[in-house]
């Protein structure tokens, strides 16, 4: 389907000479002098290598549909993630490179939406946020106040944040799996 360039928003899927891309970020630019043009930062769904390309903001391109299932994460093994098709009981397998930063928020069991393009997996998406332990937190410095300062503190998935000088080892908190900061402690 083409779209006009203007209206390519992250996350889609573009086909450009030849390749299929995920977009990762777009940024209108209006120069001085002339007209606006659009630059978008992709990565090509085949071989994961980076790219930019410009359109004028009235070009069109050719937009690819994308599915999106609901699977359920199994297991990881080195790079290698397996999540099942809970209706069909079908195994699929992920590379870390398709998953991204993510990857180190799923838990076993979760559901996640996978996106794809013609049966192969371009995205994983987990749920907004999850709940971890806290496994080590640095002490709170003295004279520190609780809205100016945070610390650092380690997951039980071995991943680091920043948290509020309260929150200590053992607490359970929230965290927000598209970028991995601290939303609040857990009830």
């Amino acid at each position: 389907m083409k779209i006009n360039a203007n209206t390519i928003r992250p996350g889609m899927v573009i086909e450009h000479e030849g390749k299929q891309w995920s977009v990762i970020k777009i940024q209108l630019i209006q120069p001085g002098k002339g007209g606006a043009f659009i630059a978008v930062d992709m990565r090509d769904l085949v071989n994961g290598v980076k790219s930019n390309a410009r359109w004028r903001t009235q070009d069109t391109v050719e937009k690819l549909n994308t599915e999106e299932k609901e699977y359920q994460f199994l297991y990881s093994q080195d790079d290698t993630f397996t999540f099942m098709d809970n209706e069909t009981f079908e195994q699929l397998e992920v590379h870390r490179d398709v998953i991204g930063d993510p990857a180190d928020f799923l838990l076993e069991n979760m559901m996640v939406t996978i996106n794809s393009v013609e049966d192969k997996p371009i995205g994983v998406t987990p749920p907004s946020s999850v709940i971890l332990e806290i496994v080590e937190a640095d002490p709170v410095v003295k004279g520190q106040t609780a809205s100016s300062s945070y610390k650092p503190a380690k997951l039980s998935n071995g991943r680091r944040i920043m948290v509020p000088p309260f929150v200590g080892t053992g607490d359970k908190v929230i965290v927000n799996t598209e970028d991995g900061t601290y939303v609040k402690r857990a009830e």
